[in-house]
């Protein structure tokens, strides 16, 4: 497709503008200023006009990684990341992403080129030709197609509040090719430009709800507060604080809102997790769901005598969808409405407030003393070669000295033992696989975290996790980008032990052993070095946060360190035979 300029004169009193160009100009008006994309037909154009026009147009190696930058730089802004991608197969690869964002509810917009529609609708073998929005439909929160010029500004505009409004989410937004390269009048152009006003609103919850939530709460002899990464999204940072501190509950910080509060806080109950959750007796969710991450509010981990038993724990869910609750178990008490003036409203009718008592306090206190001594004790060790403890105290000291580097962590045993292991100090600095427990979103997020948040970016990833955007190390080069990679090479998925029984080929789970994968990025200019010690691993990542270079460090780590499926093995049926 040749390049559509954006203004011809049709004659010496009319001016003429493109869907290009009202593209461009609804995202900057709407104060869009980063695109993530991997240019093709028929998007190559917009990709370069948008650059010109002074948009940051960051191209990727594969747009499913360009997808998921988009979705963790629409949690850590709150304003919806974008993606562009070309027809079919790059759609494709985008909705990966953008599911993935409808499911943990970061907000963003897939933008694609596709067929023309008539073409389509008659199946007559267009070039990459599919029904796109049909497709995207069932797995994101809207989808809408534009196929005049003049209505780009109201599907731009529809888009964005569809992603950010009310539960966040992930949007697809059809352009079909032809719409690019259509002219209208540019000053009636301009005029069908939407500027969203407050498009994710606030919602106050009821009085009756929040008193019933705060009467429940002061009944309770073992209460505990659980903070979700939707408590992160909310930026309402100093409010959640607030709560916490004044009442004087215990909190569980799942796993990326680790840092709402620093991790080291003496009301985090983390260190003693196993204990809290089947001995609390009312417990409150802000922003977080009873999902499997939560065993679903039932069975051994809350008490239960089998998988599906209540442990008898009373619910209290402050979430901005009614619909989230009783989804698992009974919610005794739901506070709906939008984090922020849900704490608010609590905050101001706390009145005298006693805290919970002594002996529940000093109980969690006693098993977190145990716990931490016990870890300490083992962190302390120095096995050879590495084992993932001995090299994530590495990690776990850098992230203390660097409180606002943004850590990236994806894996099985890289993921389970860095969040158990690695302290957070302050809000959204880490950021992970979310709600499905995905591989592959570990390089677009270091991407989108070292643009968005002017931050240097560490990531650990197990060796299988790297693998699946590897090549975006490229990118980071490409963008001189801040960001220190350590890949946990222990030879394979989860250990590097297995055998095939019949001798021919490696076993499934089993990599070349020995890779040497800081070689990858010294392919484009980047910094890789092998590391065998927990004194190697140090000075690499120091060098790597004070040069700010793109850095790939290959940690070698015991190949027989590591479990099947990491800490979820009750869901792989036959790891847990094995066990």
């Amino acid at each position: 497709m040749g390049t559509a300029e954006p203004h011809v004169a049709s004659s010496a009193a009319t001016q003429l503008t493109d869907g290009f160009q009202l593209v461009i100009d609804a995202l900057k008006l709407n104060g869009i200023d980063i695109l993530f994309a991997l240019p093709g037909i028929p998007i190559t154009d917009l990709t370069r006009r948008a650059q010109a026009e002074g948009l940051r147009v960051l191209s990727f190696r594969h747009e499913q990684n360009a997808g998921y930058a988009a979705s963790i730089a629409g949690f850590l802004t709150q304003k919806p990341g974008i993606c562009l991608t070309v027809s079919a197969p790059g759609f494709l690869n985008g909705m990966n992403a953008l599911a993935h964002a409808t499911t943990n509810c970061f907000p963003m917009i897939l933008i694609s080129g596709s067929s023309e529609r008539e073409i389509v609708d008659l199946q007559q073998g267009d070039y990459e030709e599919l029904d796109q929005l049909a497709i995207a439909k069932p797995l994101a929160k809207a989808a809408y197609r534009v196929l005049h010029a003049e209505d780009i500004g109201i599907g731009i505009a529809r888009a964005i509040r569809a992603a950010c409004s009310g539960r966040p989410g992930g949007v697809y937004l059809d352009l079909p090719a032809k719409l690019f390269a259509q002219a209208i009048d540019a000053e009636a152009g301009k005029r069908t430009l939407i500027k969203v006003v407050d498009p994710a609103p606030k919602q106050i919850p009821a009085p009756e709800a929040v008193k019933r939530a705060l009467d429940l709460l002061r009944s309770a002899k073992k209460p505990l507060i659980i903070l979700g990464k939707g408590a992160a999204y909310a930026q309402a940072d100093a409010e959640i604080k607030n709560l916490i501190e004044k009442t004087g509950i215990p909190y569980l910080p799942m796993s990326m809102a680790k840092g709402l509060l620093p991790d080291t806080h003496e009301q985090c109950a983390s260190a003693a997790r196993s204990f809290v959750l089947p001995a609390a007796d009312v417990v409150m969710l802000i922003g977080a769901r009873l999902n499997w991450l939560l065993s679903h509010g039932k069975g051994k981990t809350w008490g239960g005598k089998s998988a599906k038993d209540w442990g008898g724990q009373r619910f209290i869910q402050i979430d901005i969808s009614p619909q989230e609750a009783d989804s698992n178990v009974r919610i005794d008490a739901p506070v709906v409405g939008d984090i922020g003036s849900c704490v608010s409203a609590m905050l101001a009718s706390l009145g005298g407030w006693q805290k919970p008592p002594a002996d529940w306090l000093n109980a969690i206190s006693e098993k977190k003393k145990a716990n931490v001594a016990k870890m300490a004790e083992t962190l302390a060790k120095n096995p050879t070669p590495m084992n993932f403890h001995s090299a994530l105290a590495v990690v776990r000291d850098l992230i203390k000295a660097n409180p606002d580097a943004i850590l990236v962590n994806e894996g099985a045993n890289a993921l389970d033992f860095t969040r158990s292991i690695v302290d957070m100090y302050k809000p959204r600095k880490r950021i992970d696989v979310g709600t499905w427990g995905i591989m592959g979103v570990g390089m677009g997020y270091c991407v989108a975290a070292a643009v968005v948040t002017k931050q240097p970016v560490i990531a650990v990833e197990g060796d299988s996790a790297f693998g699946f955007s590897g090549m975006e190390v490229e990118t980071l080069c490409r963008y001189n980008l801040p960001v220190c990679i350590v890949v946990m090479n222990n030879n394979g998925v989860y250990k590097g032990t297995d055998q095939d029984p019949t001798g021919r080929d490696p076993a499934p789970t089993v990599f070349v052993k020995g890779a040497r994968y800081d070689k990858i990025i010294e392919a484009f200019g980047g910094v890789g070095v092998n590391a065998t010690t927990p004194a190697e691993l140090r000075k690499a990542m120091e060098e790597a946060l004070r040069s700010k270079k793109p850095t790939l460090i290959n940690a070698v780590i015991d190949e027989t360190a590591g479990t099947e499926s990491g800490r979820i093995t009750s869901l792989n049926p036959s790891a847990a035979k094995k066990k």
